[in-house]
């Protein structure tokens, strides 16, 4: 019995062989021509954000670390100085480092963050040379001066990756309630400003006509 069953195994794989291809030649990953379209809430490498005055949104709360189930975040926060404050709450984040040997990119962390401070953008393609580039720090994590992913040698990033950071969790916050579709629920963004928000099987016209109002009421046009 056990034969037959692994002929019949044996049967299908010669099968698909002759199929036809679902999948196209890659070639380095430099030919545009030969790459699917990414989908909008694809998730990639994480980034740190600022605010829109360039405040650091992460707190150091350390809740993004508590929640991965790959134990692949280390977050040490401190207090904030007094003269120089990095984040507009008493604490940021002093040490924030991502081990992406052991990511799986599930977006868990982004769920977690009570400030919006981590997102994930849609690049997926390193190239390490070492174990040591794979851990990446606060200082390859935050945004630059515009706002923008900052770009590492051994990354390959394409245009527009860097954009709708924040759409996969802008379209389940909070907590996936149906009469959040549609309205704006995202503090503004260092480079972008306050997104748009996105609409839903069950969201009409009606349900984004006061988004705006709604935008400046709960983030005061900034952080809050």
């Amino acid at each position: 019995m056990g034969i037959f069953s692994g002929l019949d195994g044996f049967k299908m794989t010669f099968g698909k062989l002759f199929d036809d291809r679902v999948t196209g030649e890659y070639k380095g990953g430099r030919n545009d021509d030969e790459k699917r379209d990414k989908p909008v809430r694809m998730h990639g490498r994480h980034v740190l954000n600022r605010y829109e005055d360039g405040m650091e949104k992460c707190i150091g709360c350390e809740l993004c670390a508590g929640v991965c189930p790959a134990n692949c975040i280390y977050v040490r926060g401190a207090d904030n100085p007094i003269d120089d404050p990095v984040s507009p709450g008493e604490r940021y984040g002093f040490v924030y480092e991502i081990n992406y040997l052991r990511c799986i990119h599930c977006d868990l962390c982004v769920e977690a963050c009570p400030t919006q401070a981590i997102t994930e953008s849609k690049m997926f393609e390193f190239s390490f040379e070492n174990r040591q580039d794979a851990i990446y720090t606060k200082a390859e994590l935050v945004v630059d001066d515009d706002g923008l992913p900052q770009h590492l040698p051994w990354e390959d990033w394409r245009p527009g990756e860097d954009e709708h950071t924040s759409a996969w969790m802008r379209a389940t916050s909070p907590s996936g309630a149906a009469e959040y579709v549609g309205k704006v629920a995202w503090s503004g963004e260092l480079g972008y400003g306050v997104r748009a928000p996105e609409r839903g099987q069950t969201a009409d016209v009606a349900d984004t006509a006061d988004a705006p109002a709604a935008a400046d009421d709960a983030h005061g046009g900034g952080h809050h």
